[in-house]
């Protein structure tokens, strides 16, 4: 505007004050934005520049006399309008004039100061819809990453993922890439280059890790027999095989094939006024095309109203029928929340009101869309015992009043917020091709009393119907019914009974056990260094985190705290800090992205009993913030440890008995780049108490994780099953006698000891992974070994001459003298002095082969 638009001044005035109105009325909580400077200011660059000088003057005053960070967007809409007044006053037309006959001046003349852009004036252009749809996807292919929206058919999959572009040429795949600037390594992002990409890559037709499947050379590995008519439908159609195969969505359409349709279905409470303890849960139609509220028969026998029938028109799309009904008065609908209370009005009965219950919107349709994943812990999940029976129509108008709207692309559904709660409109079909990779459903059994079952009917049982026959008759067939089973002969009887099989005392994984390891077997990999690199196993579906920063800061300054009273664990923190830093398990925290998921961990110290100067640092997984913790969204994995009992019988077997342990186990696997910043954590930069407290992250799983013991024991197996080159020893010795970290294992002899120890240690190795604190019975075995891999008290030890210290493993303490384990009651425990005598004189020992 310039300072001659007097009138659009007012009209941009009027504008504002609706803005404010919509704005305080609380609906909108987006509109806030305005409420600060980056809202206000492309606002102001529209006005007059003496309008802008004369803004912040009153501004700044504003900010100086209430003191705060800025005015509110209220004093910006009372301004532009007390100015647009001013400048419309009749009285004051003269100006007006003066100023609108006053002659040009030149651009030339102009101090800098002044200049001021020129006004251009266009004819407005009409634009039909299709090219304005056009248009509209154009700008959103220049906007959206290929990561998110496939930029050929602009669709919401992935352009790595995209059939059709799988199916081009390498040269024309490449040349695409290159015309859009996508990046040529991940094929996600239009923001790098293919040499400053930094994703794990891997193909899954060559398994080479330098490219991805979608620019894997040759032809897909599917066949195209496709007409030239089938290019269209989102792009993914063409490559289908002939015959054509026409494929619906599969995770939230009809099981039928029928594309799925919402309509404005809300899960309610209703019941008799005065009697809430009798509400019934039912759904209700909204349909405002309706001039009157249905119920059906049903809804009259659930609480047992028994007017009497009085005649009624009812007109439809079939026509106009005579029927009659019931009428139901005085009844009270109520929202799940409660929040929203309406007295119904009177209620017909009807049987014609529509029922099809996939039209009920769910969580599940609005996760699928993302124009409607902030809604979806807003709507209840389908509710199997409740019935669609209740339909309202325009005699009850407040519930139809749309409160807040949510309306996404083009031709997609949209959401409303009702007073009875949020509904989804429209066809929600994906149009893709989501086939799950397994189906769990509950299999119904008829039993032979009629009754259905989830569970399957033994089928080696015995149903016999004894028919009544003559005395002498029915003892000659149960004679020969004894001669069989004393014999064995079952296959007589036609089955096998009480047949048993290997597995039967087996417990069968649990169904998150089973998801854990599907996640691990598909997503675990090796990296160039020869590291394992495994994801977090997040649960499916599960609740964004929250931001948990405010938590972090507090826990960390109650840990400064605790430092400053205790020097010792203050040093001891330290130096284990330090150590992480130096074997790179710890990277400083990029920045974050906007609305990026993470999570911060809170830290603490803890000290072993039995090792007072030596601090473990754990990382506080399960730390709640707003009712959530990390460990919540995980899968905390099964139990892959070999049975204890079996270790230690194993470690007893044979006459030469070794130890070993893997150093830092959690420690040796890394996190995938993507889900580290989950593991964020707060400490001194540099680990220098001097300096300012910045933000780190965990390259590797952390002690507090759940997961992290089910992940190092799979992954530490991995690299003992990829490592069989150097031996079937090596590879049963880590399978099979390991308890966590702890090795324990026997041999025959020394040399034998000694080979499978240095091959297991050179296997673990090729992962980076370090075999250390060897102990054993025999000399000779722990000489073969340098005193840096041998354990801690037997480091400075004369093996010929001094007697070797206890050794603790798997919570007991094992004599190497004389080869035994010993148990020890604590000092501190008072005890009868045969109690004593009996404890300090108790040793256990194996005889060899036993």
């Amino acid at each position: 505007m310039t300072n001659k638009d007097n009138q659009k001044l007012r009209g941009f005035g009027d504008l504002l004050l609706e803005i404010e109105a919509a704005k305080s009325s609380g609906y909108l909580p987006g509109l806030s934005y305005l409420d600060t400077a980056r809202g206000v200011d492309p606002i102001i660059e529209k006005l007059p520049f003496n309008l802008q000088e004369r803004w912040v003057t009153q501004a700044s005053r504003y900010k100086k006399e209430h003191r705060v960070a800025f005015p509110p967007f209220a004093f910006l809409a009372e301004f532009i309008v007390d100015q647009a007044e001013t400048r419309n006053d009749p009285s004051f037309a003269f100006l007006n004039k003066r100023t609108a006959s006053s002659p040009k001046v030149e651009q030339k003349h102009l101090t800098p100061c002044k200049e001021r852009r020129a006004t251009v004036y266009v004819r407005k252009t009409e634009v039909s819809p299709e090219s304005a749809v056009n248009q509209e996807d154009s700008a959103s292919k220049k906007v959206e990453e290929p990561d998110k929206i496939c930029l050929i058919h602009n669709k919401p999959h992935p352009l790595r993922k995209c059939r059709s572009f799988r199916s081009k040429t390498l040269e024309e795949r490449k040349a695409y890439l290159k015309d859009n600037h996508i990046c040529f390594r991940c094929c996600a992002s239009i923001q790098h280059l293919a040499k400053d990409c930094t994703k794990t890559i891997k193909c899954t037709e060559c398994n080479s890790d330098k490219h991805l499947s979608a620019l894997h050379p040759g032809p897909p590995p599917w066949k195209q027999e496709v007409p030239a008519t089938q290019e269209d439908h989102g792009g993914e159609q063409g490559e289908s095989t002939t015959p054509a195969v026409t494929s619906k969505c599969t995770e939230i359409c009809t099981e039928q094939g029928r594309p799925r349709s919402c309509s404005k279905i809300c899960l309610v409470k209703v019941y008799p006024a005065g009697f809430r303890e009798k509400a019934i849960k039912m759904y209700t139609v909204l349909d405002e095309q309706s001039n009157r509220s249905l119920a059906k028969t049903e809804f009259f026998d659930l609480f047992g109203d028994k007017g009497s029938p009085t005649p009624y028109t009812l007109k439809t799309c079939s026509g106009v029928v005579e029927t009659t009904g019931r009428r139901a008065n005085n009844y009270i609908i109520e929202s799940l929340g409660g929040k929203t209370k309406v007295t119904l009005p009177t209620l017909i009965e009807c049987d014609e009101i529509p029922d099809d219950r996939s039209q009920i919107p769910t969580p599940e349709v609005a996760r699928h869309h993302p124009h409607l994943v902030r809604i979806s812990d807003q709507i209840p999940a389908l509710d199997p015992d409740a019935a669609i029976i209740l339909l309202l129509g325009r005699d009850i108008l407040r519930v139809h009043k749309v409160r807040e709207q949510y309306n996404g692309p083009h031709n997609a559904p949209f959401a409303q917020r009702l007073d009875l709660g949020w509904v989804i409109v429209g066809e929600v079909c994906l149009d893709g091709l989501h086939k799950p990779e397994k189906v769990n459903v509950y299999r119904t059994h008829l039993l032979q009393n009629g009754r259905t079952s989830c569970l399957c009917p033994c089928t080696n049982s015995l149903h016999i119907k004894e028919r009544l026959v003559n005395p002498t008759h029915h003892q000659s067939i149960q004679r020969c019914m004894e001669d069989l089973a004393s014999t064995g002969n079952t296959d007589e009887l036609g089955c096998k009974v009480f047949e048993r099989t290997r597995d039967d005392d087996k417990l069968a994984p649990s169904v998150e056990d089973t998801l854990f390891l599907e996640i691990m077997d598909r997503e675990v990999f090796r990296d160039k260094s020869g590291s394992w690199v495994a994801p977090l196993p997040f649960r499916s579906p599960r609740h964004r985190l929250p931001d948990n920063k405010v938590q972090a800061e507090k826990r960390f300054t109650s840990l400064q705290h605790m430092l400053q009273r205790k020097p010792n664990m203050k040093k001891h923190f330290q130096a284990f800090m330090q150590k992480i830093f130096d074997n790179n398990q710890a990277e400083r925290a990029p920045p974050l992205q906007e609305n990026q998921e993470h999570w911060y961990l809170p830290i603490f110290g803890v000290y072993h009993p039995q090792k007072p100067g030596q601090i473990c640092v754990v990382f506080d997984s399960s730390a709640k913030h707003k009712g959530i913790s990390l460990n919540d969204v995980l899968l905390s994995g099964p139990d892959l440890n070999n049975t204890l009992l079996g270790v230690l019988i194993r470690f007893r077997k044979e006459l030469i008995a070794v130890t070993a342990d893997v150093q830092q186990m959690f420690y040796c696997f890394l996190v995938r780049e993507d889900h580290r910043d989950y593991l964020r954590f707060l400490w001194y930069a540099d680990n220098d108490f001097n300096k300012e407290i910045t933000e780190y992250r965990m390259k590797v799983h952390v002690f507090g994780n759940s997961p992290s013991p089910a992940v190092a024991i799979y992954n530490l197996r991995r690299a003992a099953q990829q490592g069989e080159r150097h031996g079937q020893e090596a590879t049963q010795f880590v399978m099979k006698n390991f308890y966590v970290d702890d090795g324990l294992a026997s041999f025959s002899s020394n040399e034998e000891a000694i080979n499978v120890l240095k091959s297991t240690r050179e296997m673990l190795t090729e992962s980076n992974i370090r075999l250390n604190k060897v102990a054993s019975n025999s000399n000779r075995v722990m000489e073969a070994f340098p005193m840096e891999d041998r354990a801690k008290d037997l480091k400075d030890l004369d093996l010929g001459t001094e007697s070797p210290p206890l050794q603790r493993s798997l919570g007991i303490s094992w004599d190497l003298k004389t080869d035994s384990f010993t148990f020890r009651s604590p000092e501190k425990r008072s005890h009868s002095q045969k109690e004593v005598s009996y404890l300090q004189s108790t040793v256990f020992t194996t005889p060899w082969g036993s």
